[in-house]
């Protein structure tokens, strides 16, 4: 695969929104999941980050009434196809229900949940792929806050990544 890289500024004011390379890499994830898939961001909204409501996706969602998709069910849905799902984020009330939703949802021996009162990156990496910028998974960063974000597709960035990643919170701790 050919390496891939966009850049976007997103935000209230400029009327672009992360949601679309948001919901094909984790869609992508969900359809042939990452060995491990890494979301890192010091705050976290389980915001909708697909919209199933006309049914385009029913093929892999085939609930029914269709709706849209949260992040912490896309998440729980990949660990549930195989990724180990980790997830670092601070230890904030603010992170309470997303990670209550997530860890109920998604199988216990895929996921690692990390607090890190000190973690400011915001990340999100699978196998082949990195998104990564300014923007915390919140409904502010995803719709009204001015963000950078980066997408990158192969390359040698989301392999390096995941190394950082995982030397730097190990199993979780």
């Amino acid at each position: 695969m050919s390496r891939l890289e966009r850049t976007v500024r997103t935000g209230a004011r400029t009327g672009v929104h992360v949601d679309t390379m948001l919901a094909a890499a984790l869609l992508g994830e969900v359809l042939a999941p990452s060995d491990d898939l890494w979301l890192v961001s010091p705050w976290i909204t389980d915001v909708q980050v697909l919209d199933n409501s006309q049914g385009a996706y029913d093929a892999i969602f085939p609930e029914a009434p269709p709706s849209g998709c949260r992040l912490s069910d896309i998440l729980a849905r990949a660990a549930a196809a195989g990724a180990r799902v980790h997830v670092v984020t601070r230890p904030d009330p603010h992170n309470d229900d997303f990670l209550r939703r997530l860890s109920t949802t998604a199988p216990t021996a895929q996921l690692r949940i990390t607090r890190d009162a000190d973690v400011h990156e915001k990340t999100l990496s699978g196998g082949d792929w990195i998104l990564s910028g300014s923007m915390n998974f919140t409904i502010r960063g995803m719709k009204v806050n001015d963000e950078s974000v980066t997408y990158k597709v192969g390359g040698a960035d989301a392999a390096q990544a995941r190394l950082d990643l995982a030397e730097r919170w190990k199993d979780g701790a």
